[in-house]
Formats: C-alpha cells, sequence, structure tokens
C-alpha cells in the first residue's frame, strides 16, 4: 500500500486512537488539517441537488462517508475513494457498499447506465490535470450515469482563493486558473504531493462542451459558511 497519512489520519480519529495532527505541508509552510469538523459533522444537502437524486448515487471521493450514510437511507448508493484507509472508515461507519476506486478510471469500474445521479464534494475534481483531462473525466461521466442523470461538483475559485491567501495556492496568468500544491504529514509517513488545478465555474462550463453535460445552476460558498472560497455545480444531460 502507498504511503496514506491522509486516509490513516482520519480512520484513527474515528477509532478515537488519534494522538498526533494531520499535518499539510508547501515548502517550510504547514497547517494542520481539520479532521473532526468536516469529515464528521453534519450533512447538509443543498436544496438543488437533493430533489433530483431519485436512482442509485455515485459519491465519488467520498472521503469518511457522510453524504455517503446521508443518502443511503434513500438510495442505492456506492462510495469510491482511493484510500484503503478510508474505505474501512466508511464501512465501519454503516457504509453499506464502499469500494476501492478512481474517480478519473469509471468506464473500468462501472457499466454504462450504472448510476442516475453523482456527487463529488471536496477539491479531488481539481486533480484533473488539463482540460482535456477534465472533459475526459466529464465524458466518464456521462457513460456510467442515465440520461436523465444529475451530478453536483465541488472545487475551489481561483480568484477568490488567491484573494483570501487559501493555504498553497499559486496564482496563474490565464484567467480562470490557480494552482494547490502540497503534501500530508502523519505519524512519520508522507504523501505523494498533491497538485491541484484550480479552475473556475466557467472553465467548467468550457469542458462539458462536447459532452453530455451541461451547467445548469452554480452558486459560491458551501451552505453555512458565508466565508468559503469554493464553488458548486450542477450539472444536468440536456433532453
Amino acid at each position: 500500500m502507498s504511503p496514506d497519512p491522509y486516509g490513516r489520519a482520519i480512520r484513527d480519529h474515528h477509532r478515537g486512537k488519534r494522538e498526533a495532527p494531520l499535518i499539510d505541508r508547501d515548502g517550510t509552510e504547514t497547517r494542520e488539517h481539520d479532521i473532526g469538523g468536516y469529515y464528521f459533522g453534519d450533512h447538509r444537502p443543498e436544496s438543488w441537488f437533493e430533489p433530483r437524486v431519485d436512482g442509485p448515487l455515485l459519491d465519488m471521493g467520498a472521503g469518511a462517508g457522510r453524504d455517503t450514510l446521508y443518502f443511503q437511507e434513500r438510495v442505492d448508493t456506492v462510495a469510491i475513494d482511493p484510500s484503503e484507509h478510508l474505505i474501512e472508515t466508511m464501512r465501519e461507519r454503516g457504509v453499506e457498499d464502499a469500494r476501492v476506486g478512481d474517480m478519473f478510471a469509471l468506464r473500468e469500474q462501472f457499466g454504462r447506465d450504472r448510476f442516475g445521479a453523482a456527487l463529488s464534494v471536496g477539491s479531488q475534481l481539481q486533480l484533473a490535470a488539463s482540460d482535456h483531462a477534465l472533459q475526459q473525466f466529464l465524458a466518464d461521466l456521462a457513460y456510467v450515469t442515465t440520461p436523465d442523470a444529475t451530478a453536483m461538483l465541488d472545487g475551489y475559485d481561483p480568484d477568490r482563493a488567491v484573494e483570501a491567501g487559501v493555504f498553497a495556492v499559486r496564482d496563474d496568468p490565464t484567467p480562470g486558473l490557480a494552482h494547490r500544491v502540497y503534501h500530508s504529514e502523519y505519524e512519520g509517513e508522507v504523501s505523494r504531493t498533491l497538485q491541484f488545478r484550480l479552475f473556475s465555474v466557467d472553465r467548467l462550463r468550457e469542458a462539458a462542451v462536447g459532452t453530455p453535460w451541461d451547467v445548469v445552476d452554480a452558486m459560491e460558498g458551501h451552505p453555512g459558511d458565508e466565508e468559503s472560497v469554493m464553488w458548486r455545480a450542477l450539472l444536468e444531460k440536456p433532453q
């Protein structure tokens, strides 16, 4: 198993065994990663997404399973995450179908029209390394979802993230882009370096051109967090 301090720290926190902080590092700059409040807090479903979820749901990059636990009470829900530690955590918390999986390789894991809705909360979507990679992800997501599917995606707004001085963010001269680069450390274990390509909702709309998806709605921030510099976007397939 590759080093996974991030997943192991969250699993240990869930089990009440975490004695050390999870540290994110960008060169000499560090921050302590907030685990308890985000991963184990109450779910706050968006009013414009939840009513559209009436079929099987795919939760991509599901973390500790907060959203999956909420939605599996209503519909068949599959949670995927690349971290084996987080899969263990989700199963221990009661997630019924948690699988090690890669949101950027959906066709290899699921058949056509498997899901009626899809969800990705967190900035993992912005690990797509290029516009082409983002467009390929959207095409693959369209393949594994039904013709009337809906999806909610989430990411950092590059301009607001730079202005707010978000940890490890770097500006880019290209409009609608920024970058974020850091790695995590926990109890002496060091992760691979994560390289996020922060893109705006407008660039998401551009990437959707040529795929079955349209961005039909978007919101700045997260529910209950007016200072958030992230966005959420709702995608549908025009009939």
